[in-house]
């Protein structure tokens, strides 16, 4: 992971954790979904989403929520739309 990923991937784990404070970052699974690891609920991932949306500046269509599972598919969705804000 190169040094923006590792602050993106900062970033949103800091905007999870205010949501779930009880995460242990170096538990979650980037790969699994996060509502179950986390145990979210719809509202507390609705938030998860807007604070990112907010955070970064991108939308985030109400279409492309189930595309948004693992922390991975997170940083996938916001690398491009960052990229495409810069240029």
């Amino acid at each position: 992971m190169n040094t923006n990923q590792e602050t993106l991937s900062a970033t949103v784990m800091t905007l999870l954790r205010a949501i779930a404070p009880e995460l242990e970052p170096g538990a979650l699974d980037f790969a699994r979904p996060m509502r179950s690891q986390v145990d979210l609920d719809s509202m507390d991932w609705l938030n998860f989403l807007v604070s990112l949306s907010e955070r970064f500046g991108v939308v985030i269509s109400e279409a492309d929520y189930a595309r948004l599972v693992t922390f991975n598919d997170v940083l996938d969705y916001l690398v491009p739309a960052l990229a495409g804000k810069s240029g």
